[in-house]
């Protein structure tokens, strides 16, 4: 007999919630009403709302105007599980192997919002009365930049008022380690495509006569940076702000060494700009990065052409004070200073998010802290993430309050790739460190 929890963990996990796809739209509601019922029967008023694209599951336990009052959101959809054939067990049909449970969504995001459901559940089975008001807010649009929940907010703003939000959707320093994520960087992305020639041409016919779009794009991608990996973007670092001493000791006490990142990378050597360690480079320096890039022939062997056109895609992880748009603004006229003349650019700007950050020690930060301390047994990390929840900013901009990232993920989690998981340890550990968070922020006078 497993415990009844797990079962519910199970039970989430068989559902297809791929926001992405269309066809499992009616997937996406299943989901959404079995999240509303699960929050009906722990004890709080629950209901399922439509917004422009996938529904929100809301609930909220009845309000004492002498409580504080925590936002506990999370995310109950998931990406898609490709490449099929490297799962080991299928996405959809979660198995428990070596103490984990293999599923997609395991641990992004299901296991760790449920963890928090089954938290707020067993503290009202209690028959104390909880802490603190709690609302939960789960969406169905995570995985695809949450595109409704700012109209989501502005209309439910009364509803949604809090004093911080709760969140389970980052990593932690190491296996079993508690950690508090206080900054996460921004993000900013382009495409630029080059034409040259009306069509591909013979490269023995025509070559040494025209500028090749496909080395116009390697050149200009050369130009992003200097031998040591500093951005050479005019302006780029203009608004960043060095890391205060209390943030790189911070960094240093983290359980990552360079080896383990380069190790986990699975690469010969780390690279990036001097005077810095990898987990500050990560966490608290800017990048501009190739994503993409492409251009000609790609098939099997040789095919003697110049291309038309090329193209290369790229993105910026931002810092607190960088904005999305001006760094957007700034690569665009680097590119267009260094491209020759012979070809034509075309630039396409795509999604960004601003940078987050929240103090580590606010009365809510300590909160959290000891909440980790205590459930984990030692000291929590506080660590930057390198990765980006632009929703956090949004939050921040409509509800007016800030993030506390508990995170339950382990390193080894393999959110977004074949086989999944979430070690039950995590799941158990998450229900207790839910509850200890609430009593902790409970008592903040």
């Amino acid at each position: 007999m497993l415990d009844p929890h797990v079962e519910d963990l199970l039970a989430l996990l068989r559902f297809p919630s791929i926001s992405t796809q269309s066809e499992h739209i009616p997937d996406m509601v299943a989901c959404a009403q079995w999240l509303a019922e699960k929050l009906q029967t722990i004890g709080l008023e629950a209901s399922v709302l439509p917004t422009g694209g996938h529904p929100v599951v809301l609930a909220k336990s009845a309000k004492d105007p002498n409580k504080k009052t925590v936002l506990i959101y999370g995310h109950y959809d998931v990406q898609p599980p490709d490449p099929l054939e490297e799962w080991t067990t299928p996405p959809f049909q979660p198995v428990i192997r070596d103490e984990r449970i293999f599923a997609r969504g395991s641990t992004d995001n299901k296991g760790q919002i449920l963890a928090h459901i089954l938290a707020v559940g067993e503290l009202l089975k209690s028959g104390d009365p909880l802490p603190v008001n709690v609302i939960f807010l789960i969406e169905g649009e995570e995985e695809i930049g949450s595109e409704h929940l700012a109209a989501f907010l502005e209309a439910h703003r009364e509803e949604l008022a809090c004093d911080v939000i709760v969140i389970s959707d980052t990593g932690m320093a190491a296996h079993a380690y508690p950690t508090l994520t206080y900054a996460l960087r921004g993000i900013a992305a382009l495409e630029a495509k080059l034409t040259g020639p009306s069509h591909d041409l013979h490269s023995g016919v025509f070559g040494g006569t025209i500028m090749n779009p496909a080395t116009v794009a390697a050149r200009l991608i050369a130009t992003l940076h200097d031998e040591t990996g500093h951005v050479a973007i005019e302006g780029f670092y203009d608004t960043v702000v060095p890391m205060p001493e209390w943030e790189r000791a911070a960094t240093r006490q983290l359980p990552v060494t360079d080896e383990a990142i380069r190790d986990l990378a699975g690469v010969k050597a780390l690279f990036g700009e001097p005077g810095y360690t990898a987990m500050e480079r990560i966490g608290a320096r800017p990048t501009a990065e190739v994503n993409g890039i492409g251009g000609g022939y790609q098939g099997e062997g040789t095919k003697t052409v110049l291309p038309k056109e090329a193209f290369f895609k790229l993105t910026f992880r931002l810092v607190p004070d960088q904005n999305p748009a001006e760094v957007l603004r700034l690569a665009e006229a680097h590119l267009r200073k260094h491209c020759p003349p012979e070809v034509t650019m075309e630039i396409t700007k795509g999604h960004s998010g601003e940078a987050y950050f929240s103090d580590p020690n606010s009365p809510y930060g300590k909160a959290a802290r000891k909440a980790l301390e205590d459930v984990f047994g030692k000291p929590a990390a506080l660590m930057r993430e390198g990765g980006s929840i632009p929703i956090l900013t949004t939050f921040k901009k409509i509800l007016g309050q800030d993030s506390l990232l508990i995170a339950l993920a382990s390193p080894d989690c393999r959110a977004h790739s074949p086989n999944e998981n979430f070690p039950l340890e995590n799941f158990h550990i998450g229900i207790k460190l839910g509850q200890a968070t609430l009593r902790e922020i409970g008592k903040i006078a």
